[in-house]
C-alpha cells in the first residue's frame, strides 16, 4: 500500500469503518494506479477536501479533483465524487448505463457488498485526471457538429 503523504488524510481512513476502510483503500491504489499509467497525469497530491481524501492533479493540472469518502447517514455506501461542473457524470451514465449508481452529477456510489467494475472505474478515474487536458477549448468546433 501506498503511504499516505500526509498523518491528517491517514486518520481519515483511520476513522472509516473496518469494511469501508478495506474498500475505499482498494479504490484509492486504484486511482493511484490510474494515474501512474494514463499519459500526461504526472504525480497526484492527495490531501483532504472538505475534510474527505482528495486527489490532484496539481503538478500536470491536467485533471478535475476526484473526492473518496463514506458517509455516517449511508453507513452500507461510500462513493467517489467529482466536481459537479464538469461533464464527467453525464458522461459514465452514457457510457456505463445501468453498471454503475450514481448521485445527481457529483458521484458514482458503492454498496459495500458491490464487487467493483475495476476496468469500467478506472476508466472513470483516467477521465477525471484528464479532463481539463482533454476537454474542448471554449469556442471550439468538435468535429462531425
Amino acid at each position: 500500500m501506498k503511504p499516505f503523504e500526509t498523518q491528517a488524510v491517514g486518520q481519515v481512513f483511520d476513522a472509516y469503518p473496518p469494511v469501508m476502510r478495506r474498500r475505499l483503500l482498494a479504490v484509492r491504489e486504484l486511482i493511484f494506479a490510474t494515474a501512474a499509467t494514463t499519459s500526461g497525469v504526472g504525480k497526484l497530491e492527495e490531501t483532504l477536501k472538505w475534510g474527505e481524501p482528495a486527489y490532484i492533479t496539481s503538478a500536470s493540472k491536467s485533471g478535475s479533483t476526484i473526492r473518496i469518502a463514506w458517509k455516517k447517514k449511508s453507513p452500507s455506501q461510500y462513493a467517489m465524487y467529482f466536481n459537479c461542473q464538469t461533464t464527467l457524470i453525464e458522461t459514465f451514465k452514457t457510457l456505463f448505463p445501468g453498471e454503475f449508481t450514481f448521485e445527481g452529477n457529483r458521484a458514482i456510489v458503492f454498496d459495500a457488498s458491490d464487487k467493483l467494475p475495476m476496468d469500467s472505474l478506472a476508466f472513470c478515474i483516467a477521465a477525471a485526471l484528464t479532463y481539463h487536458r482533454n476537454k474542448p477549448a471554449a469556442g471550439s468546433v468538435r468535429p462531425g457538429r
